[in-house]
């Protein structure tokens, strides 16, 4: 019975929602143990909330690690562009002022591409809740207790229903 501290957040459709463990508003996030050993349902409120769950680190890693590759992308992009332009330009004899002008529109279309990709993840990794969460220590004892409580029930059931757990009935005459 070894249940790791370690959740991973679900979505069910509205029609399957149930009740948040603790405040008991219908929700349709469920939290579920890797190997689906155990499950319940939590608001968002409650999985923003720092005294129920923390969320594990590693996401947010994983989201800037490809905010800055897709960065540097639009860098390399940029190079080539400027590149390819400079090698018409070179070609055609331009003056230098004109250069100069469009190597400025060049750069601020860079920045606005960068500023835009930017503001995009941002908002979207601000509006995405975490995937794999860790309860607090109670919350956790709390879910072990239950299943605890379940499998002693469980244990429980299966010997009244054995008629040898039973003591015979006493043979002897008064």
């Amino acid at each position: 019975m070894a249940l790791s501290n370690v959740w991973h957040l679900r979505t069910v459709a509205e029609s399957s929602s149930k009740p948040c463990y603790v405040c008991y508003k219908p929700t349709v996030s469920v939290l579920i143990t890797p190997d689906n050993k155990d499950f319940f349902y939590a608001c968002r409120g409650h999985l923003k909330d720092r005294g129920f769950c923390s969320p594990v680190v590693d996401e947010a890693a994983k989201k800037k690690e490809e905010l800055d590759r897709e960065i540097e992308l639009v860098k390399k992009e940029y190079e080539e562009k400027l590149a390819k332009k400079k090698k018409s330009k070179d070609k055609k004899d331009l003056k230098e002022e004109g250069q100069e002008g469009t190597a400025k529109e060049a750069e601020k279309e860079k920045d606005d591409k960068i500023k835009a990709i930017s503001s995009r993840e941002t908002s979207s990794v601000a509006d995405e809740i975490p995937r794999i969460y860790t309860l607090h220590k109670n919350f956790f004892q709390m879910r072990l207790d239950r299943i605890r409580n379940a499998e002693i029930s469980k244990r429980n059931r299966e010997r009244l229903k054995n008629p040898t757990a039973f003591p015979s009935v006493p043979s002897g005459a008064l």
